[in-house]
């Protein structure tokens, strides 16, 4: 079977649900290009696949990123800012 996500999604008794989870952050990563080494740190702990490499660079996907931080903690560089979400 196929599915149209690579992301996590819940099954019920009426099929797969694809959910928006980056609509739960409060605070969101930023991701300072400059600063970063890619050492693939942020890429390999997210908790929910929300950060892809993409040609060289790593990229953060919102909508799906909830904001928990693991990324900003662990980036040796500093290269991840966790900053206040503006109301949607």
């Amino acid at each position: 079977m196929k599915f149209k996500t690579k992301y996590i999604t819940p099954i019920g008794a009426d099929g797969i649900h694809t959910i928006n989870t980056g609509d739960w952050r409060t605070k969101r990563p930023v991701l300072d290009q400059e600063k970063c080494i890619k050492c693939g740190f942020c890429f390999l702990h997210c908790p929910v696949n929300s950060i892809k490499r993409i040609d060289g660079q790593f990229i953060i996907n919102y909508e799906y990123c909830k904001g928990c931080g693991i990324c900003a903690n662990g980036c040796k560089p500093k290269a991840i800012e966790m900053v206040q979400e503006v109301e949607k």
